[in-house]
């Protein structure tokens, strides 16, 4: 089976990855957009934290997340090393006693539930700052044990390399739609026609303009993110936690002395690729409100990602209704670096006529 997989994302890569691990013959077509989420991603994994509400959401993260020590043992077997993925815990974190006492009890029937979640342990200030030692000093926390951090870019990379080396083709530029008969029949890149059994779109934020020409409303627009990343010379920052305070921002650490706050989420932003004063202002009036220890740290640089969020917070996994042949990956928001090795390995199931591990028709595109 031929498969042409469009967008190189995370996404994206983990399908041409499982694909071309499967024996399908591959194609990975990436644009290389400025402002590709993946790119600019310094991922979070631990949805036990998150809200469980939905419950197809909150599944697919937690096998997302279940999943990314079986993903990174094989991306080893295939000489791939280098993914930024490392299980260093995760603190939820506050000044207020009464809210770390309810959190703890929520995560404690959480991981009972999911034993990935790990040890849900309640720490001290001193406890908490002794693992995160720019952390404000009244902050007591809890923490998650299975929580882990990724990073985009290397995740992405390896995913794409070792992909090739299994025989998949990739190439660069601006792809195509080719559709007859009601199903899709490959894409035109540049001047050449590649012909596929199956086209996979996980283009991100850039895949309605992708397929409008078919007809195709995706319910899905960018959201911008800015996210600041810290250099503290001289410091040991790899083992340090992913910090969660109350709402939307984080911090989390990498192994080259570098502490990474975000970020920021702009609906409406379009594809506005910019570094803005109001959310560099933001990142940093977040970051040092929880770790006024950075306020010395170096600013390093600011990256900017375009999440791609739809109408509902469940991503879009699956076959295209009335389109032979074609499969949508998105809308995965700020999940995108928890659930996207994971349902990128569930659309290559898909894609090649095997039965998912995990029923996608929660996650139907209704478009």
């Amino acid at each position: 089976m031929r498969l042409v997989v469009v967008g190189g994302g995370v996404l994206g890569a983990s399908v041409a990855f499982h694909a071309a691990r499967a024996g399908a013959a591959v194609v990975l077509i990436d644009a290389a957009h400025a402002g590709r989420a993946t790119s600019a991603g310094a991922g979070i994994v631990c949805p036990w934290a998150g809200d469980p509400e939905d419950a197809a959401k909150y599944r697919l993260a937690a096998a997302g997340a279940r999943y990314y020590p079986e993903l990174i043992a094989a991306l080893a077997d295939a000489g791939e090393h280098d993914t930024g993925y490392q299980r260093v815990g995760a603190l939820l974190v506050s000044d207020d006693p009464g809210e770390l006492g309810w959190m703890e009890r929520e995560l404690r029937a959480r991981a009972a539930a999911d034993p990935a979640a790990g040890d849900i342990v309640r720490l001290t200030p001193p406890e908490a700052r002794a693992l995160f030692p720019p952390l404000r000093s009244d902050f007591g926390a809890v923490r998650i044990g299975g929580g882990a951090r990724i990073d985009g870019r290397r995740l992405c990379g390896a995913l794409a390399r070792a992909a090739r080396q299994l025989g998949a083709e990739l190439r660069e530029g601006h792809a195509e739609l080719v559709c007859e008969h009601d199903r899709a029949s490959g894409v035109r890149l540049g001047g050449d026609a590649l012909p596929a059994d199956v086209v996979v779109v996980t283009a991100g934020a850039w895949a309605p303009a992708l397929l409008q020409p078919l007809g195709i409303a995706l319910p899905v627009q960018p959201q911008r993110g800015q996210i600041a990343h810290f250099g503290l010379p001289g410091m040991d920052t790899a083992a340090w936690p992913v910090i969660l305070p109350t709402g939307g921002h984080y911090l989390l650490a990498f192994e080259d002395s570098r502490v990474v706050a975000g970020a920021t989420r702009e609906t409406g932003s379009g594809f506005d690729y910019r570094v803005t004063a109001g959310g560099l202002a933001e990142v940093l009036r977040e970051a040092l409100a929880v770790a006024p220890g950075l306020a010395l740290a170096t600013l390093l640089e600011t990256r900017i990602g375009f999440r791609p969020i739809g109408p509902l917070t469940r991503p879009l996994l699956g076959p295209v209704p009335g389109v032979g042949g074609l499969l949508i990956g998105n809308g995965l928001g700020p999940s995108g670096l928890t659930i996207g090795p994971y349902a990128g390995r569930l659309l290559a199931e898909a894609a090649l006529g095997q039965k998912p591990e995990l029923d996608l028709a929660p996650y139907a595109p209704g478009v």
